[in-house]
């Protein structure tokens, strides 16, 4: 099944714990649809490339360079490969996926213990909140010392946005003699957590933490998309696999000129945007909801931002522990990042069409959202465990 140029099928055997069905409408057999896709990419000569997709609000601009024939006009092929969040890892470990977007924080670790992945462009700002009760005595992140935060996962992207916030006010939160308490919930859980007292705060990423936010009415203490500290720091790359990295430096950055371009239409058109990936299900949600929470990111790619944000966070997370002592934070980036000659810093703005308008009217693929979308972040943040774990920092 093509749309665009570009193929979309269901990846089979991939982490069976960590895949959920993906594009049924395809049909057939797994043998079958692999000799499709390898005649259909043999025949139009285009690149193949298998992407890491979670249904989240967060790849939008994979989504829309994808309605607007950015991928296409690139000539590269790319294969829907359905992963749950907390399982990208394993499946760019074990060579099942080439290309994606995640979320930096929650990648670091994994690739100082040798994930063969190089970000490779930054694609948008915000998208994590540490949340308090609008009537909590809580009005400031210093005040945080001696509380209990719930958190959807201890190496989360938003868990170590906050404990970089608290180790500024000089809260310890090392190992054994941490001020602040961590428990883990399930993302679905965080909010009925703090609204029973279970816990005096919570991490939250998009679209879930504007839900809690306005269900149960909220203060964020930290909102990365507006808060000095955080509002320029880029939380999301693109990233290639190393192997495609070194076998095929032309693709990877085709793929990214490709996300960079899909960005820019997102920051220039954040409602289109919305209602164009909900009636296509490349996500599921409201509409009016998403638009609001894509119009506070800064959509604005920039491959140096996004190495910016990588070598600040090998930092940060380095002092407080998260990190090897000694990591050098430069050759970790150096190491982690590439930069290609003939991709931009940012795609130049062309306001001059509007092609998903009409791409979307004409596309014929079907998505069904990843069940990673329920319970992932802005992201796919980490994984959602269950609220028996109690942990020190």
């Amino acid at each position: 099944m093509k749309k665009n140029g570009i193929l979309f099928r269901a990846a089979s055997g991939l982490l069976a714990a960590a895949l959920t069905l993906s594009l049924t409408a395809c049909g057939g057999s797994s043998s079958n649809s692999d000799a499709s896709a390898a005649a259909d990419s043999a025949d139009s000569g285009a690149t193949h490339l298998r992407f890491a997709y979670h249904g989240n609000l967060c790849g939008a601009p994979i989504y829309m360079a994808i309605e607007n024939g950015y991928f296409a006009d690139e000539n590269i092929e790319l294969e829907q490969v359905t992963v749950d969040a907390a399982h990208v890892g394993e499946a760019i470990g074990a060579d099942q996926v080439d290309v994606g977007m995640e979320l930096l924080g929650k990648m670091l670790q994994p690739i100082e213990n040798g994930l063969p992945i190089k970000f490779t462009t930054g694609v948008h700002t915000g998208c994590q909140k540490l949340l308090v009760p609008g009537d909590s005595d809580i009005k400031a992140v210093a005040d945080l010392k001696g509380k209990n935060i719930g958190v959807p996962g201890l190496a989360d992207a938003g868990t170590l946005i906050t404990k970089r916030s608290l180790n500024a006010e000089g809260i310890d939160i090392s190992d054994g003699s941490s001020e602040v308490t961590f428990t883990v919930f399930s993302r679905n859980d965080l909010a009925q957590a703090l609204q029973n007292k279970a816990v005096d705060a919570i991490v939250l990423g998009d679209p879930q933490a504007a839900v809690a936010q306005e269900q149960y009415g909220l203060t964020a203490l930290i909102d990365t998309a507006t808060d000095p500290t955080y509002k320029d720091e880029y939380c999301c790359d693109a990233f290639v696999t190393s192997k495609l990295a070194e076998e095929n430096p032309e693709a990877a950055a085709a793929f990214t000129r490709a996300v960079q371009k899909g960005a820019q239409w997102v920051e220039e058109h954040p409602e289109k945007t919305a209602k164009i990936i909900v009636d296509k299900k490349y996500t599921a949600g409201d509409a009016d909801l998403l638009a609001a929470i894509l119009e506070t990111y800064n959509y604005k790619p920039s491959v140096q931002g996004g190495y910016d944000a990588l070598k600040l966070g090998a930092e940060q997370l380095t002092e407080i522990g998260i990190l090897k002592e000694g990591t050098d934070a430069t050759k970790f980036a150096d190491n982690a990042y590439i930069f290609f000659d003939d991709v931009p810093d940012a795609p130049e703005s062309d306001t001059s069409t509007d092609t998903a308008t009409e791409s979307a009217k004409g596309a014929s693929a079907s998505f069904q959202p990843a069940a990673a979308a329920e319970e992932g972040d802005c992201c796919g943040g980490g994984a959602a465990t269950k609220p028996a774990q109690n942990t020190k920092a």
